[in-house]
């Protein structure tokens, strides 16, 4: 019998799952070492990404795909992975407030709130419906149709389970979408439990900051009081998140050896034109990004270099909500974007214009699924509406897993198309959706690199730093 690090199947369950974590914790510990040695940020979450493929390509290879033993250690590491994301949400309200309540109170002009919103805004959806077109052209590059695929039970279930989600998406209209944006009680959005809590938090914010500033002549002594704290929650804050993020690069290794171990790659090769066709699109779609980044007169190298721990952390978690932090924390210290447009585009990016999971997946989707209806995918008529339907729908989509779902549901339930064939790519989801969510996360910063540009409030000086001594600093 080959010699393998990993034990035997004929020993106890039990036991395995013990060496699995050991060896796990070993891999963890060597991420720590890294460091106290100060290894840079970026090189320490490359090593975590590294470490949780091998890891999770020998978990799957020692016991094979669907091993409880693999199942019982991804639910152990899944405390440091799903933990950490978790922490993440955690802190992401209480920034978002505090950060554009803090920049509204530094505005000389409250009237310049209106030209970030609206270039933030303006910039996610325009992204989404150029990411959808890009969609479209790969899907019939790669000759893509649901015409004669076969589901398995898992893909029925899910076919099942999206028909049973249809008419939450079907009520879904723009009067309805503006009113979910209104927060009737903050409160209950400041605990997330809507789709469109994190926008409806920063209008929330957005009130707060006005009202604040319309007291700062009348009583000066109290807004002085209410900026001084505000600065305090502000700096408390921050400091909470540069805590948090020292935990990225064990997130990103727990995350990642829960993914690659229960990878199942016989549904990836079945799929595999569907999923060459998607990234494919996504990466197009990041030359995009970096074209519109050149085009405001900075490096479009630099700012990918830059970019690239964010986007590792948005590819193994799934989650654009979750990103906020990073988001918000590259922007500021890598990009020199100020505080107030930073929040603005990774808060709005993260529920609305989501170039992957509102605009890729849903174009690509609806061009497969139009042939099995007798509707002809390169009509001008079907695409026309395709591409009006993704820009009204990609707005409000929710920022964690799951959200591109939502936006599937809206675009192929406008078009009268059945859903339930999106379930036949039920085994590719996950993988296709870590290539969304970084997508979704480079758009934002976009968006906010491009705002801030226009404005004329970039720090040239922080962007053309070379080593990106403030972030690995602060979370080494």
């Amino acid at each position: 019998m080959p010699f393998s690090f990993l034990p035997s199947k004929a020993i106890p369950m039990n036991f395995s799952i013990l060496v699995n974590l050991l060896i796990s914790a070993i891999f963890l510990g060597a991420l720590y070492w890294m460091q106290q040695q100060h290894w840079s940020f970026t090189k320490r979450v490359f090593s975590a990404l590294g470490f949780g493929i091998v890891l999770g390509a020998a978990f799957q290879w020692h016991y094979g795909l669907g091993s409880e033993v693999i199942k019982e250690t991804n639910i152990w590491l899944d405390v440091v992975g799903t933990g950490y994301v978790k922490l993440l949400q955690m802190v992401v309200i209480p920034l978002i407030m505090v950060s554009i309540i803090g920049a509204i109170l530094k505005l000389k002009d409250v009237s310049s709130l209106g030209k970030i919103s609206s270039i933030t805004i303006g910039t996610l959806i325009t992204t989404t419906v150029i990411a959808a077109c890009i969609g479209i052209l790969m899907a019939h590059s790669f000759h893509l149709t649901a015409i004669g695929l076969n589901a398995s039970d898992a893909e029925n279930a899910r076919g099942v389970y999206l028909n049973g989600k249809l008419g939450e998406a079907q009520t879904l209209s723009i009067p309805n979408m503006i009113l979910s944006f209104i927060p009737e009680n903050p409160f209950l959005d400041m605990t997330g439990a809507r789709k469109t809590s994190t926008i409806a938090v920063v209008i929330f914010s957005i009130l707060i900051g006005i009202s604040a500033t319309g007291i700062a002549e009348k009583k000066p002594e109290m807004f002085s009081s209410f900026a001084h704290f505000v600065e305090v929650a502000q700096t408390i804050v921050m400091r909470l998140v540069t805590l948090i993020l020292r935990l990225t690069p064990f997130g990103v290794f727990a995350l990642m050896v829960q993914v690659v171990a229960k990878s199942n790659q016989q549904d990836i090769l079945n799929l595999l034109s569907f999923v060459a066709a998607s990234y494919s699109a996504i990466i197009l779609m990041f030359l995009v990004h970096l074209g519109i980044v050149a085009a405001c007169g900075l490096n479009p190298l630099t700012h990918a270099r830059k970019i690239v721990p964010v986007l590792v952390f948005a590819f193994t978690s799934r989650t654009s909500a979750g990103s906020i932090p990073l988001n918000v924390k590259t922007q500021t210290r890598r990009l020199g974007i100020p505080e107030g447009i930073a929040n603005f585009s990774a808060s709005f990016g993260a529920a609305m214009g989501q170039n992957g999971c509102g605009g890729i997946y849903p174009a690509m989707l609806a061009f497969m699924i139009a042939p099995t209806q007798g509707i002809d995918p390169l009509s001008i008529s079907f695409l026309a509406s395709l591409l009006a339907i993704i820009a009204v729908g990609s707005v409000g989509v929710a920022g964690v897993g799951g959200g591109a779902t939502f936006a599937a549901l809206i675009v192929l339930s406008s078009l009268n198309l059945p859903v339930a064939l999106a379930g036949l790519l039920i085994s590719i989801e996950p993988l296709i959706d870590m290539g969304r969510t970084a997508l979704n996360v480079s758009g934002s910063i976009t968006a906010g690199t491009l705002t801030s540009r226009l404005l004329g409030a970039t720090d040239k000086g922080v962007f053309n730093h070379e080593q990106d001594q403030d972030l690995d600093d602060e979370v080494s």
